[in-house]
């Protein structure tokens, strides 16, 4: 892994601004604070200036491993999709948020006219691309980065209340609304709910704050690390259970819905073991490619019912509107903000979930 310096930034004239700054990849271990160009607005996208940007797994799997499942860097491509900040200059067309105006960015672009966008299942466009994925060729860059254009219709205002910082889980907890909304899609109530979540990254921690405030009875969330289970208890887990413990009593009783938001194999089997009889597991976690062994006979003796949550949908203005609301404690979620020219320290961090949840980089310093 290399990172560049941030070199001082160059006189320019008045009516010229000098290129942005980006975090790129260029290949597995191979991360970089570039220069490129100022971005070039259509009539219908505004300039945003990011402030904060979200570490996510998957950026993390581009650093280590060059790749998020099929989808295989094969250009530097700008990372980043969890993006916040403020609008520097409005679309030209008179659409969307004004000047000013703090905005969450949703990171989806889809067709709009297939099936999927027309059913209300945006999120399963075949054409779809996401801020920060190599999915598609070209890829498609990423938001971090000082200033960044994109469509007016995708920036979602953010009220004066919300600060910058509690507004840049918005893109995850927008995945944990739709997580929710997965699960009563298909006949799983939250409200009175005993809910596992399995895994407490920042998803897991968001799954699990969304479901308390949704109404939900109890949450147990479970880990293998100590430093996820803290932020749990602090964000209102009713129990927080290392994975080992869990593993270790087998009379628990079941879970009425289980979320996985690991995105490993065994943590697939322990949320299919941990749900009740006739009850209900929504993956959450990007699962490895290929086949994973799962304990598939409990599905039939049990009666489960499983789904899959991609992404989100509309859930970033439901996020927005949850964040707002001073009493879900999702501060602890966030355990470091580094600078942005820091980000090779920031992705380290990231990386180790014994030591940090969600990291944050910021736009606004050097």
């Amino acid at each position: 892994m290399t990172s560049e310096p941030v070199p001082a930034r160059p006189h320019a004239p008045a009516d010229a601004r000098p290129p942005v700054r980006a975090v790129r990849i260029h290949a597995k271990d191979d991360l970089r604070l570039d220069r490129v160009p100022e971005p070039a607005a259509s009539p219908d996208q505004a300039v945003v200036e990011v402030r904060y940007g979200g570490v996510c797994g998957s950026d993390l799997h581009y650093w280590r491993d060059g790749s998020v499942g099929t989808s295989v860097l094969r250009a530097p491509m700008v990372l980043g999709h969890e993006i916040v900040g403020r609008v520097a200059v409005p679309a030209g067309d008179g659409s969307g948020p004004p000047a000013g105006q703090a905005v969450a960015v949703h990171p989806a672009r889809t067709c709009g006219r297939c099936r999927w966008c027309t059913g209300g299942a945006a999120n399963l466009c075949p054409d779809g691309r996401y801020l920060g994925s190599a999915a598609q060729w070209p890829h498609t860059d990423g938001g971090f980065a000082d200033r960044i254009a994109v469509p007016s219709a995708r920036l979602v205002p953010l009220p004066g209340t919300l600060g910058l910082r509690r507004a840049a889980l918005a893109e995850p907890a927008g995945i944990a609304w739709h997580a929710t909304d997965r699960a009563q899609a298909v006949g799983a109530a939250i409200a009175g709910a005993n809910v596992i979540v399995v895994g407490g990254g920042p998803i897991g921690l968001l799954v699990a704050a969304v479901a308390r405030h949704r109404g939900a009875a109890t949450i147990t969330v479970t880990d293998r690390h100590e430093r996820p289970l803290e932020v749990a208890a602090a964000v209102g887990a009713d129990h927080a259970v290392l994975a080992a413990d869990l593993e270790r009593q087998p009379g628990r009783p079941g879970a009425d819905i289980a979320f996985e938001s690991s995105g490993s194999a065994p943590g697939l089997s322990a949320a299919i073991r941990a749900a009740r009889r006739g009850g209900t597991v929504v993956v959450v976690g990007q699962p490895p490619a290929g086949d994973v062994p799962v304990p598939a006979s409990l599905c039939v003796a049990h009666e489960l019912t499983m789904t899959g949550s991609l992404r989100l949908t509309s859930e970033l203005d439901d996020a927005v509107a949850f964040l707002a609301d001073p009493r879900p404690p999702v501060g602890p979620i966030v355990t470091h903000v580094f600078p942005a020219g820091r980000a090779a320290e920031a992705f380290a961090l990231a990386a180790d979930p014994a030591r940090s949840s969600k990291v944050l980089l910021d736009f606004s310093a050097p």
